[in-house]
């Protein structure tokens, strides 16, 4: 048995799927907690961050907002028309070009110079939060979707792009990862597991998982 902690052993990229891809540690430190100001700050309106209802009455365990956009089952709006009816705040020109580097980090140089993500969702998990299988297409066009992750890890479930059920990957997710998928797995059905308390970086500031969806509409 190894005597190196786990901490210390590297998380190497791998490609989950055609056109799916996970790098880890992809955002450092500085870059992470400055992602938590800013969320903090987009946090606190016009549009609250709320736990989103679906048609069938049930009410997501995330709570969740729109930048850019708002999102809310199944369409796009540029107001927050189930939390209040407020004008959501503009893309902010920081996740543009943090989207444009993440598409090009799996891809290569000048993969993400055509890459115009429009719409952020910021989705705030606690201890007991989960996100059901579902697909991202409520978009025009097949550009990446890209995750980012900060705080707590979670299991975060990959599958494939005809049904819920398997074949399907549990991918572990932690603070500064990075996940991209598009091409061949740009519909493929995905979701969160659970949350794994207790795994936050030290300083993070603040306590849970929130991750960040960037997407590229098509809407104009």
């Amino acid at each position: 048995m190894s005597d190196v902690p786990e901490a210390l052993l590297p998380r190497p990229r791998r490609e989950v799927a055609l056109g799916a891809v996970h790098l880890p540690d992809w955002l450092d430190a500085a870059r992470q907690r400055e992602l938590v100001v800013l969320c903090r700050t987009w946090a606190r309106g016009p549009v609250p961050m709320r736990a989103v209802r679906m048609p069938s009455g049930g009410t997501m365990s995330v709570r969740s907002l729109g930048l850019g956009w708002h999102w809310q089952p199944y369409r796009y709006s540029r107001t927050a028309d189930d939390a209040g009816g407020q004008a959501v705040l503009p893309f902010p020109e920081v996740l543009r070009d943090r989207g444009r580097a993440a598409v090009t980090a799996p891809h290569g140089p000048g993969a993400g110079s055509g890459y115009e993500p429009d719409a952020a969702l910021v989705n705030y998990y606690d201890d007991d939060a989960r996100m059901g299988m579902h697909q991202d297409r409520g978009e025009r066009g097949e550009a990446p979707v890209v995750s980012l992750s900060r705080g707590a890890g979670c299991v975060f479930r990959f599958g494939n792009a005809r049904t819920r059920n398997r074949p399907w990957q549990d991918v572990e997710l932690y603070s500064g990862d990075l996940f991209v998928f598009g091409g061949p797995s740009r519909l493929a059905y995905h979701g969160v597991v659970r949350t794994l308390p207790g795994t936050a970086p030290n300083g993070i500031g603040f306590e849970g998982r929130i991750n960040i969806t960037l997407r590229q509409t098509g809407l104009g």
